[in-house]
């Protein structure tokens, strides 16, 4: 495990150092980026905004979807990815799950088939709460690759603020597994807020469990986190 962590309490540098980051990857060459949404990530694409970077030569793939929302849905993760970052930065490609797929099964197959052949130089990865990355719950195995799953009740109430009633929230989604997200060459974390200390904390100083599916990330061989705990 290499594991390179910056603690910046200023948000504002803290996602400064991620504009750096992902800068510095472009400039070595990276070419395939893979990208998270949610809230953690809205900073860090508000800067890339209003940036010089440029990703008309580069392909992006997107950890996940969510299952039987159109990708016009306000809250489908393409409508994330395009008001947030693609309108205005715009890769020469853009891989989503297609989350209205008549086979969603055969899409996760479709969609990790594109993983392999495209190979991630570089993914951008949130934490929740229960440790999940992507939308890889508690008790995903290491070994998983791109899956349908079902969230479980604390993700969906965790994302119900971004819909009118939990009942709205969609109960499956498509994310890349485990295994998927370990081959990107580089890795940065970004774990911002109190809620995150647990799960980050199991990372750093805890033992490798499937109960905690960020652990996984202790056999990866370049990893970056930022965040505002002191761990």
């Amino acid at each position: 495990m290499t594991i390179h962590i910056e603690v910046l309490k200023d948000l504002d540098l803290l996602y400064a150092k991620g504009l750096a980051i992902i800068e510095a990857k472009l400039e070595q060459g990276a070419t395939t980026f893979g990208l998270a949404t949610g809230g953690t990530m809205l900073p860090l694409y508000e800067k890339i905004r209003a940036s010089s970077i440029d990703f008309s030569s580069c392909v992006s793939f997107n950890l996940d979807e969510y299952v039987g929302l159109p990708a016009t849905h306000s809250e489908s993760y393409r409508t994330f990815m395009r008001m947030n970052l693609f309108d205005a930065k715009p890769f020469a490609k853009s891989e989503l799950p297609d989350g209205l797929a008549a086979d969603v099964e055969a899409e996760a197959i479709a969609y990790e088939e594109k993983l392999q052949n495209a190979h991630l130089n570089f993914q951008l990865l949130g934490i929740g709460e229960n440790g999940h990355i992507g939308f890889n719950e508690p008790g995903t195995p290491f070994d998983s690759t791109t899956h349908v799953v079902e969230l479980t009740q604390s993700t969906r109430q965790a994302n119900a603020r971004f819909f009118n009633s939990i009942d709205e929230v969609p109960t499956h989604a498509i994310t890349m597994g485990i295994s998927s997200i370990l081959r990107a060459d580089t890795i940065l974390l970004i774990a911002v807020g109190e809620k995150k200390r647990r799960p980050l904390e199991a990372l750093l100083k805890g033992d490798q469990t499937t109960e905690v599916p960020v652990t996984a990330l202790q056999d990866h061989k370049n990893i970056i986190i930022l965040t505002d705990l002191d761990i």
